[in-house]
């Protein structure tokens, strides 16, 4: 059995055995809790897509699905993303007599592909006990993979008709492979969250995700804010501004040869949201 598979079960193990039972029962009594959040299922997709034809060829797509499921108890999210583009960029290959000579070629220049999942248990209306799964693979960055569990205290700071803000904090494991290597490593880790969400107008509001994975290696932040337009019921605008930054990349971590040495990347995205 491989460290991978092993990674994967524990972060199902941690996720689902101890709450199944909670969700069978709120699946069959459909009640609801204190509070104005609703009950059920509910989630969303959103898709992203540009492309160039003629003088200059690109396409870039991204994707993403969020769910989400509210019991009597429990509070169950699972998430997904992807990023893929392609174009056109310089490469140097060897010519004549082994000279570099530089050649242009159509190659893929982003590829990443990120999902993770929580069940929190609620305590009370302001406290939370909550576990976290991450998975993250991205062709362009130090790391082939990082996979992270953590167990967290999470705790609600605001709660209004237009604001929620709330925050996660605990303990975790992260395991991952340097990209190059063949070699897959543990580290323990810090996880936290703080999770931000203000109603502009009836249909328009912004959000705002913080999530910081510190450990001795290496410290992993990433931010993204949206701003939301909600055209009907279920169609919405999605524009979203995102920072990836790791704190302590050095030459031995950056052995992607298609790789950059940033420590920071960037995303901007437009996206259409289908609610349901």
């Amino acid at each position: 059995m491989t460290p991978r598979i092993i990674v994967r079960i524990i972060c199902a193990t941690l996720l689902l055995v101890p709450s199944l039972p909670a969700l069978a029962a709120g699946s069959a009594s459909g009640g609801s809790t204190s509070g104005t959040d609703p009950q059920g299922w509910s989630g969303s997709g959103q898709l992203g897509l540009a492309a160039t034809t003629g003088n200059t060829r690109s396409q870039n797509l991204n994707a993403g699905l969020d769910m989400k499921f509210q019991s009597n108890n429990w509070i169950y999210h699972f998430e997904g993303s992807a990023l893929r583009s392609r174009g056109v960029i310089s490469v140097s290959l060897p010519g004549p007599g082994g000279t570099p000579v530089n050649v242009q070629q159509y190659r893929v220049t982003a590829n990443r592909y990120t999902f993770g999942g929580s069940a929190a248990l609620v305590l009370d209306p302001g406290n939370r006990l909550v576990s976290t799964m991450r998975y993250d693979h991205d062709n362009f960055s130090a790391y082939r993979y990082q996979a992270a569990v953590a167990v967290s205290w999470g705790h609600v700071l605001l709660k209004s008709g237009s604001t929620d803000l709330d925050f996660e904090l605990g303990p975790g494991l992260k395991r991952y492979r340097v990209e190059g290597a063949t070699a897959n490593h543990t580290a323990a880790i810090v996880r936290g969250a703080l999770n931000y969400s203000q109603h502009l107008t009836a249909n328009t509001h912004i959000e705002n995700h913080l999530l910081i994975e510190a450990a001795s290696f290496d410290t992993f932040a990433e931010d993204t804010t949206s701003l939301v337009v909600q055209m009907n019921k279920r169609l919405a605008l999605k524009v979203s501004f995102q920072i990836r930054h790791n704190t302590k990349l050095n030459n031995v971590l950056l052995l992607n040869p298609y790789g950059g040495t940033a420590k920071t990347d960037t995303l901007l995205t437009t996206n259409l949201v289908y609610n349901f």
